[in-house]
């Protein structure tokens, strides 16, 4: 399932490659506020499906442009096997010729995930995971990093569009907090390479907001197979429901979480598709 799902990635890459050469031919529309949708999406995300319902028909697709094909569910509802689907995550960078986005693609099976690519073609960085057995970009053993203090910790971050009024104030103070109290904050436009770079120890750590389960599921196993944790503001394991999310190093984490603790609130899971949840 892992060689499939590479080989989906691969295919994706391919289009999103050859598309980027020449951006301003490529057909731009908008969803929502600062929410992007290419024919490159479009076409890799349909050469995506292809490759795994030729090789799995009966498996469900969850996938960001084209919606959600149920499968065969278990006795208690649950999907046995779904692909979680993100064809380019930061369409915004790649319209505009910034080389940083990536090819997401999970494999939830039983609520649970357990197979997860993310692609970056334009650096030919292939970042793989299976529960249990490791994390790895291409082909090299992923570890988090060993920093352990907040103040030397470099943190990625990101937020939706749709984020207003009071939490959006209390986002923008707390991003001026960490920015004093860290290395730094960086806001890159792809949270799938943000949780990517903190498996392979590029970033320390890495929180963010208003994300969907595509965002979120191939780079979440990459974390926890690098040997990091992962959870929401809360600290429980509902990000994926609630699309609130921290990720860093087991020693950042915790004070990474006390200094986001602003941010905590009744959280609701997001509208997510009733076949997808865990």
């Amino acid at each position: 399932m892992l060689n499939t799902a590479v080989k989906a990635a691969r295919r994706a890459g391919a289009i999103i490659n050859r598309a980027s050469l020449d951006i301003d031919l490529v057909k731009v529309s908008q969803k929502g506020p600062g929410d992007f949708v290419t024919e490159v999406d479009k076409a890799a995300e349909a050469a995506i499906v292809e490759i795994l319902k030729t090789a799995y028909p009966e498996h469900g697709i969850l996938a960001e442009e084209s919606g959600s094909a149920p499968g065969p569910t278990d006795e208690l509802g649950q999907q046995e096997n779904l692909w979680i689907i993100d064809p380019i995550d930061g369409t915004t960078n790649f319209i505009h010729g910034l080389p940083i986005y990536a090819v997401s693609i999970a494999l939830m099976q039983r609520g649970q995930i357990t197979q997860a690519v993310v692609f970056d073609p334009s650096r030919n960085e292939l970042f793989t995971a299976t529960r249990g057995s490791g994390a790895f970009l291409n082909d090299r053993r992923l570890r988090v990093s060993r920093r352990t203090r907040i103040d030397h910790a470099l943190v990625g971050t990101s937020f939706a569009h749709d984020s207003t009024g009071k939490y959006m104030a209390q986002l923008s103070k707390t991003f001026g907090v960490l920015s004093a109290s860290t290395s730094g904050v960086r806001r890159l436009g792809s949270s799938v390479l943000d949780l990517a770079n903190v498996a392979a120890g590029r970033l320390d750590a890495y929180y963010g907001t208003g994300l969907k389960q595509w965002d979120l599921a191939a780079a979440g196993l990459l974390v926890l197979e690098a040997g990091g944790l992962i959870g929401d503001f809360n600290g429980e394991q509902r990000w994926l429901q609630t699309g609130n999310v921290i990720a860093a190093t087991p020693k950042i984490f915790p004070k990474l979480l006390m200094m986001l603790d602003p941010l905590r609130q009744p959280q609701q899971a997001a509208p997510q598709p009733p076949q997808s949840q865990p």
